[in-house]
């Protein structure tokens, strides 16, 4: 089982940094969403591709054109949050609220309920699983947010969850599809999206592909955008964790789409059989 997921966000939409913190730093860079966007459209028609889009509320907010044309080519809208912050610096009285709000500009502009949520950065640890009941009174029925291995902006390691399972919240059951590893000399790798995915040989996301029963995707149309500004503020780790790798992204993306069959977040739910998943109790 592959899933094609892309996270919709604009270029500047980096995490953790002074810069691009907040809607006060972002009107001061340009948009580039619109060419990003009409080169995933036109891959996905090109290969047949079917995909699932987490969406800012932002973007539906400033750019409802672009959230329009997702859901008039017949693809899922999903819910990335509104501002796109760390769910780990918010109160629980924020995060619902940028959810709450995240889910009416989506629902507005669709007329679709928005079923499933993945926060910005993955940004669920364990001390901040407060935000799977909200999840729930918001009405998402499933999350794509657990991340069991270490990361700098998130990570639950101690769910153990590699394949799509249930969190038991108080009682009630949230569907879950965790981003996925491959085990490699011993080490848990992530290959399946984001800087892993530019970072790693086209070659190696191949074999681990091949290997692997389940994967979840996660990209973002600055992946493919090789022409993008450099965002002032980084570190040199973080320039490179964000700009390596563009130029070669978008034919690794392509191959992928032509080595390996593709489907939507809804298909996948329909795919698994629920009955014999693991459950986790958060």
């Amino acid at each position: 089982m592959n899933i094609l997921t892309f996270d919709i966000e604009e270029w500047f939409h980096i995490l953790d940094n002074a810069s691009t913190r907040t809607e006060a730093e972002w009107g001061r860079y340009e948009t580039r969403i619109y060419e990003n966007m009409d080169r995933i459209f036109q891959l996905l028609d090109e290969t047949k591709s079917r995909a699932t889009f987490f969406c800012l509320g932002w973007v539906a907010d400033k750019h409802p054109d672009v959230i329009r044309r997702i859901d008039a080519a017949g693809y899922e809208v999903a819910t990335h949050s509104y501002a796109h912050q760390l769910a780990y610096e918010q109160t629980p009285a924020d995060f619902q609220a940028d959810l709450e709000r995240s889910i009416k500009h989506l629902q507005d502009l669709t007329g679709k309920k928005v079923r499933s949520y993945r926060a910005p950065g993955f940004s669920i640890k364990e001390y901040n699983r407060w935000v799977f009941p909200i999840l729930i009174e918001q009405g998402i029925e499933i999350d794509c947010s657990v991340f069991s291995a270490r990361r700098a902006h998130g990570g639950d390691a101690s769910l153990g969850m590699f394949e799509p399972g249930y969190l038991n919240v108080g009682g009630t059951l949230l569907k879950e599809f965790p981003i996925n590893t491959a085990a490699v000399l011993g080490q848990d790798l992530i290959f399946s999206g984001g800087g892993y995915f530019r970072l790693l040989p086209y070659t190696a996301i191949r074999g681990l592909m091949r290997r692997s029963d389940y994967v979840m995707t996660y990209f973002h149309p600055r992946d493919f955008d090789a022409g993008q500004p450099m965002i002032p503020g980084l570190s040199r780790v973080r320039q490179f964790k964000s700009y390596y790798g563009l130029k070669h992204c978008w034919p690794k993306l392509h191959k992928l789409l032509n080595d390996f069959p593709f489907i939507d977040l809804a298909e996948a739910e329909r795919q698994v059989d629920w009955s014999k998943v693991i459950r986790r109790d958060v």
